[in-house]
């Protein structure tokens, strides 16, 4: 066996793989590691209370509020495959990941993230039906309508996610040095050493183009909101119509630039500062924003934790 071959042997066998590491001083990986640990509490925390809101509440059983709490699930799903192996590599000073964790990291992440997507599109449908034809709004989002929305959310998420990872991982891997802290398809496919990488080209390429027909859907529905909202005479009525829109347009924008530049850009040879700056913006900033700008501002999810936590008190 050559060297060449002994090298590819080695990268693609289940022995595991070496992560980036943020530094080699032991005080700022132990920095790292509490900056990650707030983060994680606090994004963890605000999602969950959401949940718990929610679920409590049976003033919040509404379309809107019950997608919420889905897309709060899964912003825990997505923060808990990655910071948690991050902060214990920072903690115990090292690098290594399991080849079964890499490719468990690489599913669900792209499973967390396609959910993210098709239910923001979802919940712009919801936003449009409720402002633009609400007299159609109970027929239109009714219970079994809403629970079918969802399940069509969550199995194309596990969908997309099998289809990557198996594009990901069918190539074999020159090396097991991952240009990134935690296992990114772009930075794995940095890795390949055939052609068997253009597969999941190809379903990138896919994915792009679906993506953009979710993004002019969501665009042509927030047209069509717009106009209508000031079309409605009321101040207060266009106040409340644009306080559940425009959080929802924010982290859309946040969501596609930052996972544009995460993921669909032309890949290169290794990761710039700017490309790692965006995965970290991609990866930490909408699942900590949502619960702010979705509902730890809203009053009715306010009201329903005050009564959740004095009922505990008591």
């Amino acid at each position: 066996m050559t060297l060449k071959h002994q090298d590819l042997f080695n990268a693609s066998s289940p022995s595991g793989f070496l992560l980036l590491e943020f530094s080699t001083v032991r005080e700022l990986q132990i920095l790292h590691f509490i900056g990650f640990l707030v983060f994680y509490l606090a994004t963890v925390t605000g999602n969950l209370l959401i949940v718990c809101a929610v679920a409590s509440d049976q003033h919040l059983y509404t379309p809107m509020y019950f997608f919420v709490m889905n897309l709060a699930i899964q912003d825990v799903g997505q923060v808990s495959v990655v910071f948690p192996k991050a902060m214990a590599n920072s903690l115990m000073n090292r690098r290594h990941i399991s080849y079964s964790g890499c490719v468990a990291q690489v599913l669900l992440l792209v499973f967390f993230a396609a959910c993210d997507f098709s239910l923001i599109t979802v919940m712009a449908y919801d936003r449009y039906v409720a402002i633009c034809s609400p007299l159609q709004y109970e027929k239109l989002m009714n219970k079994q309508a809403c629970i079918q929305m969802v399940t069509a959310v969550w199995i194309t998420g596990f969908v997309y996610g099998v289809l990557h990872t198996t594009g990901t991982f069918a190539a074999p891997l020159c090396s097991n040095v991952i240009d990134q802290f935690f296992c990114e398809i772009p930075a794995l496919l940095r890795l390949a050493c055939s052609d068997l990488y253009l597969l999941e080209i190809g379903f990138i390429i896919l994915s792009t183009f679906i993506g953009f027909g979710c993004f002019i859907f969501i665009v042509v529905t927030y047209v069509h909101i717009f106009s209508a909202v000031m079309k409605i005479p009321s101040v207060q009525g266009k106040k409340k119509a644009f306080s559940t829109c425009l959080p929802h347009l924010i982290v859309f924008s946040i969501f596609i630039i930052t996972g544009y530049f995460a993921y669909i850009k032309p890949p290169s040879n290794s990761a710039s500062g700017l490309e790692f700056a965006f995965t970290m913006v991609y990866m930490m900033v909408p699942p900590l924003m949502n619960p702010i700008i979705y509902s730890l501002r809203n009053k009715e999810i306010k009201l329903a934790l005050s009564k959740r936590l004095s009922f505990k008190l008591k």
